[in-house]
């Protein structure tokens, strides 16, 4: 296995103000961490429980649905930690720190320890113990969505409920608040606020802004046809609908709504349906059909469509970074995202890509951070680190005891 060539040691955190920008400096002291500071001396950034880093402490939450067993790696030191089996698991998700493990009768939740908090100007990052939390309520079809307050589970049927992110800090699920009605979206929160879709009978949904209790404190003019798929970005919240997405901002208290259509009708099969991107860009991917690939820009509020070769997996750093894309060749392909040509491909790393849904198997994924990529290989039982700034050099590769069907990165 190579090593990672921009591995920094992990150090304290409040061990050194250096480790901050200068939006933090002139307010911390070198600590200990031995025991809790007092109000007059804590300094700024520090979480009881967990050390800051100078850099992000990515580790990647992975799952296997066909035994159960989960495993969380850690990318800083290589080390492997195993968690607790989870039968019939049929999918992972995270909110960059927990993650949450669908299954029929409800979503596990485990704190992968690592995480980061952008406060605009500077960022801190942080690691602590790897725990499990609980389990919520919510089977099949559930949709988890978190921001720094809340964590809110949308079950199938439209319900949900608001968890205290407090809470799962400390190891607790907590007691929920029910919000009234159902839904016709995931209930996502953003800017301390919830935002969601409502309707009922197949017309249009409508965009509601919603208090943490659920009472509608506002309700911009926009409506959305078949609504599938949500990302927050810096720009603010994403929301796919059949025409193209819907781009909910938050200014000085006030909300707006703003279409970013298709250039043209897109046939069902080929509208972006589910996104994926590095946390904190503006540059969503989405599958486009079987052999293409949405790039929706949302600074500029434009899709472009990428033609590939057929398409198991794609995803992008944003901000001049490729666009990454597996293709069923099993390599790795990179596209300039300007020109929508391709630039760069890999020898095959992955011989057997199971197909999506097939047996209870998910398609691999690709988990993309600042500077590095990740593909998981689930019949090879292992996960490739991608260097997608020098063509794709593969920078290690960590082998595995469990076939990593599933997984999910935490600490960005």
């Amino acid at each position: 296995m190579s090593v990672r060539r921009n591995v920094t040691s992990l150090v304290p955190a409040l061990a050194a103000v250096f480790l901050l920008t200068a939006g933090c400096a002139g307010q911390e002291e070198a600590e200990s961490g031995s025991e809790s500071p007092t109000s007059s001396t804590t300094p700024h950034g520090y979480v009881e429980g967990a050390r800051e880093a100078a850099e992000q402490q990515s580790r990647l939450l992975l799952g296997d649905p066909g035994s159960g067993d989960t495993r969380v790696l850690d990318l800083i030191t290589g080390k492997v930690h195993d968690t607790a089996r989870r039968p019939g698991v049929t999918a992972l998700t995270t909110d960059g720190r927990f993650g949450y493990f669908h299954t029929a009768d409800g979503t596990h939740v485990l704190d992968g320890g690592a995480w980061m908090v952008d406060h605009g100007d500077h960022v801190h990052y942080y690691r602590a113990k790897i725990q499990e939390v609980g389990k919520l309520p919510g089977g099949t079809g559930a949709r988890v969505r978190s921001d720094a307050g809340v964590t809110v589970v949308t079950a199938a049927d439209g319900k949900a409920s608001v968890y205290p992110r407090a809470e799962l800090e400390k190891g607790a699920l907590g007691t929920p608040t029910r919000l009234p009605g159902t839904y016709a979206g995931a209930v996502v929160p953003y800017a301390e606020h919830l935002i969601t879709l409502t309707g009922e009978g197949g017309g249009p949904a409508r965009v509601a802004v919603l208090d943490r209790s659920g009472k509608q404190v506002a309700a911009p003019q926009a409506e959305c046809v078949d609504p599938q798929g949500d990302a927050v970005t810096r720009r603010g919240l994403v929301l796919g609908c059949a025409d193209g997405a819907l781009l909910v901002h938050e200014d000085d208290g006030a909300f707006t709504a703003e279409k970013i259509p298709y250039d043209e009708d897109v046939p069902r099969p080929e509208r972006a349906t589910e996104f994926r991107h590095r946390p904190g860009s503006s540059t969503l991917t989405a599958p486009a059909g079987k052999d293409a690939v949405w790039v929706l820009d949302v600074t500029k509020g434009a899709w472009t469509r990428v033609e590939t070769g057929p398409v198991v997996a794609a995803n992008t750093a944003g901000e001049g970074a490729p666009l990454l894309v597996l293709e069923t060749d099993g390599a790795l392909h990179g596209y300039d995202l300007s020109a929508g040509k391709e630039t760069t491909v890999t020898d095959p790393l992955l011989k057997d890509i199971p197909e999506a849904g097939s047996g209870g198997t998910t398609a691999p994924v690709i988990e993309v951070d600042r500077s590095r990529a990740y593909l998981n290989d689930p019949e090879g039982r292992r996960v490739h680190e991608i260097d997608y700034n020098d063509s794709l050099r593969v920078a290690r590769t960590f082998d595995l005891d469990v076939r990593p069907s599933l997984m999910a990165e935490t600490g960005r």
